[in-house]
């Protein structure tokens, strides 16, 4: 029994980072897990620029509810979930996460949570577990299903290459140039039929 595990942000939604990025005109906070590997050094950096800022949890889901998911995105997750259990398996917060999920139809989604104060500064951050992608695939490999993963950034990698099958979904050139064993696709109908392809090998 086959489980497929998807990243969320670059994959169905935009990245909610660049987007409060935009919406704040902080241009600092445009970085994400495409540019900075270590996700608990890239987080850390976050707060401390929303702290210089005066910026909390509701500047950032207001931003969050104007998001929307990637054309044709819940259309690509609704055919998936018609023929194979699908998780998703993202780095972001609880908090952020909830109102795409709904635009989405509800989908599984295993995350992390974060620590707000009662003013609504973001203080802290809690993650699930260490490696929670490639641990995610792991444990559930280990009661009995095959995996597949697809995933667009750095922290992706480890579920992707631990997976049945693997691959990439509208990566950076750099990351699509470092790992050339991982097949990598643009659009939802290439990255169906290879998951279609994988659960009928």
């Amino acid at each position: 029994m086959f489980v497929t595990c998807l990243d969320l942000e670059g994959v169905l939604v935009p990245e909610i980072w660049i987007a409060f990025s935009k919406a704040s005109g902080i241009p600092e906070l445009s970085k994400t897990t495409r540019d900075e590997p270590n996700y608990d050094k890239l987080m850390k950096w976050r707060l401390g620029i929303l702290k210089e800022h005066g910026l909390g949890l509701k500047e950032i889901q207001e931003t969050i509810a104007t998001i929307d998911p990637m054309p044709g995105a819940k259309e690509f997750l609704d055919e998936l979930r018609s023929f194979t259990q699908v998780i998703i398996i993202s780095d972001t917060f609880q908090e952020f996460a909830s109102p795409l999920m709904k635009k989405l139809g509800m989908p599984t989604i295993f995350c992390n949570s974060l620590e707000v104060a009662e003013d609504g500064e973001i203080t802290g951050f809690k993650m699930r577990c260490d490696h929670s992608k490639l641990s995610t695939v792991k444990a559930l490999q280990s009661i009995g299903f095959e995996t597949i993963a697809s995933g667009d950034s750095y922290n992706d990698l480890e579920m992707i290459k631990a997976s049945k099958a693997g691959f990439l979904f509208k990566s950076t050139d750099k990351i699509k140039a470092d790992n050339p064993d991982l097949p990598a696709f643009e659009n939802y109908d290439d990255l169906m039929k290879a998951i279609k392809g994988a659960i009928n090998s």
